[in-house]
């Protein structure tokens, strides 16, 4: 696999929030004429959910999902001036600086399990992604994937790697199951969830995980209260991935039984 390469775009124009997410994403026009839901390093769960929407992200695409194109975004100080909400203000200006942004989906609709189609082996890959990457946000109630031209696509891997949030324990959770598969949505519709891990093993390896690591700026990596250097949280990522992806056959059982 090639190394992925996102594109660094300057944010031209603040549309609009996104008031159903809880960080408040935005509708925002880039320096190159697209418009993105721009995800803000400035909000609750800062820099790391941006990481865990790249690394998400790109592993997804890496197995062959659809994930709308991620971008690197530019933020400058000048939004936050004009902005007459006070919480979006404040967000703004914490966020001044590279943020993450996901393409818009213009026209896209909510996933709804009870009117859309999806085969199994996409509904495999999807169950065993989120498996590894401890995705506890893909539920009934929070599906997290869009209909677009008659596709699936996958958005909103924020929630997941959530280790990295009690950073110390990283490679106990590394080891662990993941019981809260038994609430993903598409659960049911994985029927091979064993030939599907197998697949995986053959899609996946160490240098693929160490290229999508590799893409998550060095400046997410930093963080003054720990003493902990880029390059040691970049291995810590890559040596926690493939020992999910080691456990992957256990993780595909434990899913299996909780259907």
């Amino acid at each position: 696999m090639i190394k992925p390469e996102l594109r660094t775009v300057d944010v031209v124009r603040y549309v609009h929030p996104l008031r159903e997410g809880g960080s408040l994403p935005a509708i925002v026009e880039a320096d190159d004429d697209f418009p993105y839901v721009l995800k803000f390093r400035g909000a609750g769960q800062g820099k790391k959910a941006l990481i865990a929407e790249v690394i998400g992200g790109e592993l997804a695409r890496a197995m062959g999902l659809r994930v709308p194109e991620l971008v690197f975004m530019n933020l400058d100080n000048s939004f936050s001036k004009t902005e007459p909400d006070e919480e979006i203000q404040d967000l703004l200006r914490f966020s001044v600086g590279l943020n993450l942004g996901l393409h818009y989906l213009s026209g896209a609709i909510t996933f709804d399990p009870l009117a859309h189609e999806v085969d199994w082996l996409t509904a495999s890959k999807i169950v065993l992604l989120d498996s590894l990457i401890s995705n506890v946000d893909r539920t009934y109630r929070n599906t997290n994937m869009l209909i677009w031209k008659r596709d699936l696509w996958l958005i909103d891997h924020g929630a997941s790697l959530y280790f990295h949030h009690a950073w110390k324990s990283w490679r106990e959770h590394a080891g662990k199951l993941f019981p809260e598969i038994k609430d993903h949505v598409l659960l049911s519709r994985a029927k091979d969830l064993v030939n599907t891990a197998v697949l995986l093993k053959n899609l996946l390896n160490r240098q693929i995980l160490e290229n999508i690591v590799d893409v998550v700026p060095e400046d997410w990596l930093i963080e003054e209260s720990m003493d902990v250097t880029p390059l040691e949280r970049r291995g810590a990522y890559v040596e926690f991935l493939e020992t999910r992806l080691s456990n992957i056959d256990l993780l595909a059982k434990e899913a299996s039984d909780a259907k």
